[in-house]
């Protein structure tokens, strides 16, 4: 990412739409969004190493006017499969959320799977992307797995940043890089060294129940940080799965192909037997199309906010705002490009105000990576010769007693 980022006017509408909900779950916190009717069976999001919830963003405003609930989850702080099954689970408790269809990138598509794998009767459906089967090959890849809790947050964004591609790139593919770049810096050091030991942490696939006519496995054809060797395997495994191949579209088609991935989820859903709700779409409250509770919430509430057939929940909302109508098929676009054009104005007024912020975060960011820099790199060696001093003299010190 070059120079001073801007959010995309698009993402900061959306922002100012749908509320972010954080609920706690043991020791764990859970972020998410959850738009759209709630009487639809949801469509779970799950982001890859880099990504956060908000990287499907134009999955839930797209889908949701469409009369389909999609829920974005962050990945918490967990450090191996076993707990991250545990905990999701919890959470799909906590949101009264029973049966699942699970559209997963990268190292969400491998989670997608392990859940499915293990609580089968939670999952009817899956779309993976860009995604694979095993670990093996990124632990054997990484020398340093052993240390990797213990890592500096800049060393564990800086491996991870170097695993996207960097060259000449189209511009939305160049875009959906930089937004994918402005959430990892959001991220903490144990987000970042947990995700990390996902990757590292030797595991494998076994046999779905799932039939693999209920899963779609959605491809890009020019380059990913997935070796191609990997998207074989996962093919192999799956023969019978719909493919769905993106001719361009990078890392993240979900930023930079949208229009497209957003069509094959709406026929993968279809396909499944998954029905939109877009009438439903019409009765939005004041406060949103619903969702579930979040921690944030329990102070705004009101009590004329009543759930009404999709399903609103009074305390689901940070703040109270009219979403838009319902679209028809054939006015879809003209809709999307109303919301489009009125974000834009937004972010005009408000990229004066954070400049000034954004590059002061720059700034402080990449003094302190230098000043990590500065005493690994100049101290260490100071170290290690203490040592051998100390060692020397103390060998010198045995021998003449």
């Amino acid at each position: 990412m070059k120079g001073v980022y801007s959010a995309p006017g698009d993402y900061i509408h959306f922002k100012s739409q749908v509320p972010l909900h954080k609920i706690p779950i043991g020791t764990k916190q859970w972020r998410y969004y959850d738009f759209g009717p709630k009487v639809v069976p949801p469509l779970i999001c799950l982001p890859g190493t880099a990504g956060t919830a908000d990287v499907y963003y134009k999955q839930i405003m797209s889908l949701s006017m469409k009369g389909y609930r999609v829920i974005s989850v962050d990945i918490p702080c967990v450090w191996n499969h076993q707990e991250w099954i545990q905990s999701f689970e919890k959470f799909l408790d906590a949101i009264d959320v029973h049966h699942i269809h699970l559209y997963g990138t990268s190292l969400g598509g491998f989670l997608a799977q392990l859940f499915a794998q293990h609580r089968p009767r939670r999952v009817k459906s899956l779309i993976l992307s860009n995604t694979f089967l095993e670990t093996s090959r990124f632990s054997a890849a990484m020398r340093w797995a052993p240390i990797v809790g213990w890592a500096p947050s800049f060393l564990l964004k800086r491996y991870i940043l170097t695993g996207i591609h960097d060259g000449p790139q189209e511009p939305f593919i160049a875009d959906s890089v930089d937004f994918v770049v402005s959430q990892v810096e959001t991220l903490s050091r144990d987000d970042l060294a947990s995700r990390l030991a996902f990757t590292v942490d030797n595991a494998s696939v076994g046999p779905l129940l799932l039939s693999d006519s209920l899963i779609t496995i959605m491809d890009t054809n020019d380059y990913s940080s997935i070796p191609q060797e990997l998207k074989d395997q996962l093919g192999e495994r799956y023969p019978a799965a719909r493919r769905a191949y993106l001719k361009t579209g990078g890392d993240f088609p979900f930023l930079s192909r949208p229009d497209e991935v957003n069509l094959h989820l709406q026929l993968h859903l279809r396909r499944v037997g998954v029905e939109a709700k877009p009438d439903l779409v019409r009765t939005i409250p004041k406060d949103g199309f619903g969702g579930s509770p979040g921690k944030e919430n329990d102070e705004k509430k009101d009590h004329d906010d009543q759930p009404n057939g999709h399903g609103g929940n009074p305390e689901s909302t940070s703040k109270e705002s009219q979403s838009p109508p319902a679209p028809e098929s054939s006015e879809y676009h003209g809709l999307y490009d109303q919301l489009l054009s009125s974000a834009k104005v937004i972010s005009i007024g408000r990229e004066d105000s954070t400049l000034m912020k954004d590059q002061l975060i720059l700034a402080t960011g990449v003094l302190l990576q230098l000043t990590w820099e500065f005493f690994i790199f100049s101290l260490l060696p100071i170290y290690v010769c203490s040592l051998y001093i100390t060692e020397n003299n103390v060998w010198k010190f045995r021998k003449l007693v």
